[in-house]
């Protein structure tokens, strides 16, 4: 990798984050971080008292913890800390300070296996049990935290490690709080441990805020939640806490979130864990009657809980599966699916716009029945095409109910997949044309390069390298820019371009009427061969001369040059988080520099 690559991706990174995450590294290192040198004696006793608030008899079920979405369904007595929810494997080291583990090292995999029960949605779902008249509900909260802090002592072992995953913790604890009506008079046990966490959160928000991602936005809003809670409950060493928290949700809001809604992240899922951040610290501060945040923070979180409720299908709840996807769901109050996005955008959209994104009633509308929020009379405008040109996204829909969307590099922060060009197509509430996820983050390099690469993307890979070039784990660099781009709201069109670091150039034009989408791919720079992808729903596909058809859709494939191999492949892809099932991939080869034309014609 050249010189000049690293050194640029370095500038686009910035400056100023590569200090702070040098200055927090080294600050560690040394000793001088204060977050060395914390110690904190076990806690232990009852966190939650009976409630003495309003509750509802018409309990329905109980509550089970379904890790990352998907797994088995675990009842709460069956969590354990040390073992991961994900290969059953024993975390070794768990007495050990956090500082000395490492996130990818370990003898369980992936770390998130371990992580997952420690995030405490399991608080909230037993807080709603005992809210919907499940008695036992509250016993169960309390011994299940218990055996939490017997087998965590502050600051020691793997769930200590991540100042993101304290900062869920402090935040599910809080709402499980606000659930039961005990926030202004709270366990003393429940505040120390709040307590501990800020003191573990508080010492590396800079290596948080250097990140440009949901990790400032998480542990902002901890230190705010947290701090002032402990400020209404007479400990005022919370101010300062609370001050920070406060000024990072303002300063991240202003500086993550583009005019157009979109998050530094270009990832659904990761939108939704900010949105819900913000929805989280709005309602706290209310809860509490401290000082309105800034309109600009208002403002931004109002676009960006647009942008959102724009990608969403609106009969699944579902939206397509861009950018990192790594599982987590900060608001699990409903017992829709895990990639059904609806819950958040209404909540976000009541909160901060005072208007329904549904009006008809719904599953999504039961935390706003849980937060006793009003449901408005106003809705917001119903979804239509647009484009988002901070963030690179064109989105057609037509009034018949299909939805493609387009995106192209425009990066202000670090892109995470190599997905530019990629195309994600809609209809019926079916994802026709669909991108590959994440899978896992430590899983082997094979299904970092698999699922983040170009091959997992709706696009063209050309001479079979990267977009852009994998620096490391969570770094691409050459990072690409758009050219020629455009967008037609009454055509329905819209197309855009880029060049990459190798020369190669790919050019690409969208169009979507009532019968099908048409694309057509223009790529140059071509050494030895250029593959079209198309990642297909699945179905029983069969490849007829340059016709792909499953019996209702037909996809018709034309090329100027010679289409050297036209086949369907086996691909794989990830819905949830650790979850891989195999799809059909259409792959189109041309050995040269030419153009390719796609039609894919819907029949019913």
């Amino acid at each position: 990798m050249s010189f000049k690559l690293k050194a640029q991706t370095a500038i686009d990174l910035g400056l100023l984050n590569l200090a702070r995450v040098a200055g927090y590294q080294l600050s560690v290192r040394s000793g001088i971080n204060p977050v060395k040198r914390l110690s904190q004696a076990p806690i232990s006793g009852l966190l939650f008292r009976p409630a003495t608030c309003s509750r509802q008899s018409s309990y329905i079920k109980q509550y089970k913890f379904a890790p990352f979405g998907w797994l088995p369904p675990l009842s709460v007595k069956e969590l354990k800390w040390d073992s991961s929810v994900l290969t059953e494997h024993c975390f070794s080291e768990m007495s050990k300070p956090w500082f000395n583990l490492s996130d990818f090292d370990s003898n369980v995999g992936d770390i998130k296996g371990i992580w997952e029960a420690s995030r405490f949605d399991w608080a909230l779902g037993l807080a709603r049990d005992y809210l919907f008249g499940r008695e036992s509900a509250l016993d169960e909260l309390n011994a299940i935290a218990k055996s939490w802090m017997d087998q965590n002592p502050p600051y020691l072992g793997p769930n200590w490690k991540c100042g993101q995953e304290a900062s869920i913790r402090v935040m599910h604890l809080a709402f499980s709080a606000k659930l039961l009506s005990q926030v202004r008079k709270t366990e003393p046990t429940l505040l120390a441990l709040i307590k501990a966490h800020l003191q573990r959160i508080a010492p590396t928000i800079a290596y948080a805020v250097a990140q440009d991602n949901n990790h400032g936005t998480s542990e902002a809003a901890a230190l705010f939640i947290g701090g002032s809670w402990l400020v209404i409950n007479g400990d005022k060493s919370g101010n300062r806490w609370q001050k920070l928290g406060r000024k990072w949700l303002e300063n991240r809001a202003k500086y993550l979130i583009d005019k157009d809604g979109t998050f530094s992240q270009y990832s659904v899922n990761y939108h939704r864990v900010m949105l819900d951040t913000y929805s989280m610290a709005e309602l706290w501060r209310r809860e509490l009657e401290l000082p309105p945040f800034s309109k600009e923070l208002t403002k931004k979180i109002s676009l960006a809980t647009q942008w959102l409720y724009q990608l969403i299908d609106t009969s699944t709840g579902d939206a397509p599966n861009l950018g990192h996807n790594d599982g987590a769901r900060l608001l699990p109050l409903t017992d829709t699916d895990y990639r059904d996005f609806r819950p958040s955008v209404q909540l976000a959209s009541v909160v901060f716009l005072q208007a329904s994104a549904w009006q008809e009633d719904g599953d999504y509308d039961e935390p706003l029945v849980l937060f006793q929020l009003r449901k408005p009379q106003q809705n917001l405008p119903t979804p239509a095409s647009f484009h988002f040109e901070q963030g690179g996204y064109i989105g057609l829909r037509h009034q018949s109910g299909t939805f493609a969307l387009f995106n192209y590099p425009k990066f202000r922060f670090r892109p995470a997949q190599n997905d530019a060009l990629h195309l994600d197509l809609w209809r019926g509430g079916v994802n026709l044309l669909r991108d590959g996820g994440t899978f896992s983050y430590n899983a082997g390099q094979d299904y970092i390069d698999y699922y983040g690469g170009t091959q997992s993307h709706n696009t063209i890979q050309l001479d079979g390298h990267e977009q852009m070039p994998r620096l490391s784990r969570f770094l691409l660099g050459g990072w690409l820019k758009a050219k020629n781009v455009n967008f037609d709201e009454h055509q329905l069109t819209g197309q855009a371009g880029y060049r990459d670091y190798l020369g190669g150039e790919h050019h690409r034009e969208v169009s979507l009427t009532e019968t099908s989408l048409k694309v057509t791919d223009q790529v140059s720079g071509v050494r030895n061969k250029a593959v079209l992808r198309w990642r297909l729903n699945l179905d029983n596909w069969q490849v007829q001369g340059q016709k792909v058809t499953n019996g209702n859709h037909s996809i018709f494939i034309s090329s100027d040059v010679k289409i050297v191999r036209l086949e369907i492949i086996e691909g794989k892809e990830s819905r949830y988080y650790y979850q891989e099932r195999s799809i059909s991939v259409l792959e189109v080869e041309i050995s040269s520099d030419g153009k390719i034309t796609t039609e894919y014609q819907f029949h019913s």
